[in-house]
């Protein structure tokens, strides 16, 4: 398949490098020109195990390239990720969603034919239902860009195996069964033929809320297992023997147990 991947930062990059090995053809699009060059010539431009190697072997296949160019994008494929950044508001808990919505309102004017826009990034509940508008109100006349929603689950080190060998993949979209859900699981073909994995295909809603609530649930691990560190500090007792412990236990688990910094 051909696709385009509107983001290079962690999620983007390691999208769309892990997409071209995969077998697909992928174009990576930045407003970033430093940015762009650089993946260009096969460099990473931050530290991923792993991820250096497949980038420069798909920029040498010509699996995967960059540009800064909305038109190219438009035109190179009917299959669009959206993997930007959703930063804090400053000065507010809002997250920004202004990346997104900007990638929506300029890509939707530019597609000549039917697309799939596909949010990987993560947002707040309604953002999708919101993106719709913003592309219903771009696209032009006869031609229909559908958002739907896929979260990404990436752990920091592990980026390439969560993405070529996930533990699950959510679909978010408006009609479960039709042509869009078709087409993600297109772009997924190669890893549930090889090594299946359980696909969750929800309303948009539920798919945001999904992400969302897994970052709540593990940042919720590392707070609890930091308040039980100030009682062992206090008693005398050792956290990590502790946390072994009660990590033992398959309802609680090991993992996000580390008191720290997290």
């Amino acid at each position: 398949m051909r696709m385009t991947v509107f983001g290079t930062g962690y999620l983007g990059a390691t999208h769309a490098a892990c997409m071209a090995e995969l077998g697909h053809e992928v174009l990576g699009v930045d407003v970033d020109e430093a940015k762009v060059e650089r993946l260009r010539s096969g460099e990473v431009p931050f530290y991923e195990p792993g991820l250096p190697e497949i980038l420069r072997r798909q920029v040498e296949a010509g699996r995967v390239r960059f540009t800064t160019d909305y038109a190219e994008a438009a035109q190179f494929a009917d299959l669009h990720f959206i993997g930007v950044g959703t930063p804090q508001r400053k000065g507010e808990f809002a997250a920004d969603t202004s990346h997104v919505e900007e990638v929506l309102a300029r890509l939707a004017p530019l597609l000549t034919a039917d697309a799939v826009v596909v949010g990987k990034s993560t947002v707040p509940v309604g953002t999708a239902a919101r993106l719709q508008e913003i592309a219903d109100a771009h696209v032009r006349g006869g031609v229909r860009a559908e958002v739907v929603w896929n979260p990404e689950f990436l752990r920091e080190g592990f980026a390439v195996a969560d993405t070529l060998t996930p533990d699950r993949i959510v679909i978010g979209v408006r009609e479960p069964g039709g042509p869009a859900e078709e087409v993600v699981r297109g772009a997924y073909a190669p890893i549930l033929d090889s090594d299946p994995c359980p696909v969750i295909v929800t309303d948009l809603a539920t798919a945001e809320l999904v992400k969302v609530s897994a970052n709540a649930f593990l940042a919720t691990k590392i707070s609890f297992i930091n308040a039980v560190s100030e009682v062992c500090e206090a008693a005398g007792a050792d956290v990590t023997v502790l946390a072994d412990a009660i990590g033992m236990d398959p309802r609680i688990g090991r993992r996000f147990l580390g008191a720290g910094l997290g």
